[in-house]
């Protein structure tokens, strides 16, 4: 499906952009000075990308694929690319002010947009490698999570059934706790379904059962998880406060490849910890970040605040800060960009001593 009439030159400098969708993909071509050359769509498998690859080499050299959604219905492209020494740039979706003000939407269009995204410098991250250890925590993290919504879901279940339950069944169970609570359903006996107090019991020990069930699954994968992020990032865990669960958020959040953070202010912007200016007037000074990945940022805020009980360097840094009149929003934004530092030394092996302590 040629955009133009223009005669194809194999050596052109072309950048692709393409849109991702779950079973097709869109791509876009525009050569060095912007202008379309042609588009195709493909198929999100093997064959597909194969033909993305050579459609593309037939309109130019190639300098660089633009790919949205490369943590998601991109990542099988991109990973292919790169496995076959293509660039892939991952380029953010497009937002809805600038769709409004475009007045269109449509796959080609957004294709389009993401390679000019690349053609103009805008868009420059490199996307998650997603082939080690870091891919594996991610999807053993998911795992847990689910597995750890299910449990909730069911223990609030189980309570709901105890307060809507007859009298004298009610009554025993009413103020236990959950584990008790767990552990008395599980050996009650139903009997015929023949009354209401039947029912409940059958349904109460079902609810329990599950979450014995899922309190194993949890138990299983965190040790599961304990080992895979020691052995990803040792020199991470090893830092006071950081344990498994907060070092597995900021693994997933760097990705198998954490040179892609160019500087520790790159990190800072990812994390949601760069300082934002929120000056006016006589008044100078600044705001928390509300952007970023939040998974990663609130496992930096859980680290600060355990160093804030824990350790007394930061204990005395609070004093000082306080005295000078900060907040505490304030001064756990100033911790947590002191942290990344450490934290991005450590997940790029670098032998540099940490700094927290001379803040």
């Amino acid at each position: 499906m040629a955009l133009t009439n223009m005669t194809q030159d194999n050596s052109a400098r072309v950048v692709i952009g393409v849109d991702t969708h779950r079973d097709l993909h869109v791509a876009v071509a525009l050569d060095h000075l912007g202008r379309p050359l042609d588009q195709r769509i493909i198929t999100t498998d093997r064959a597909g990308y194969q033909e993305l690859l050579e459609w593309s080499d037939g309109l130019g050299r190639v300098e660089a694929f633009g790919i949205e959604g490369t943590g998601s219905y991109g990542a099988g492209l991109s990973r292919w690319l790169a496995e076959r020494g293509a660039k892939v740039i991952e380029v953010d979706s497009p937002r809805r002010t600038v769709r409004r003000r475009g007045g269109a939407k449509s796959d080609p269009v957004d294709a389009e947009a993401a390679a000019r995204a690349v053609l103009s410098g805008q868009a420059t991250g490199t996307p998650k490698a997603g082939d080690d250890k870091a891919e594996m925590v991610r999807m053993l993290r998911t795992s847990r999570s689910g597995a750890i919504k299910a449990r909730t879901a069911a223990i609030n279940n189980l309570r709901a059934l105890v307060v809507t339950a007859p009298g004298e069944l009610a009554e025993q169970l009413k103020g236990l706790s959950h584990e008790h609570l767990v552990a008395r359903v599980v050996r009650l006996r139903p009997g015929p379904l023949l009354t209401t107090t039947a029912a409940a019991k059958a349904a109460m020990i079902s609810l329990a059962r599950r979450i014995q069930f899922l309190d194993a699954e949890v138990a299983q994968l965190d040790a599961s998880l304990e080992v895979l992020v020691a052995a990803a990032a040792p020199r991470l865990v090893s830092l006071l406060g950081v344990g498994t669960d907060c070092a597995g958020a900021l693994l997933v959040s760097v990705g198998d490849n954490p040179q892609r953070l160019r500087s520790e202010q790159a990190a800072a912007r990812l994390w949601g910890v760069a300082p934002l200016e929120a000056s006016s007037g006589q008044t100078c000074r600044h705001r928390l970040n509300r952007g970023g990945d939040r998974q990663a940022n609130a496992a930096l805020y859980r680290v600060v605040v355990v160093r804030m009980r824990h350790h007394q360097p930061t204990r005395d840094y609070v004093e000082r800060r306080t005295k000078e009149g900060l907040s505490k929003k304030e001064i756990m934004r100033c911790l947590k960009r002191y942290l990344v530092r450490e934290v991005y030394r450590a997940l790029t092996a670098s032998e540099q001593a940490p700094v927290l302590e001379a803040a």
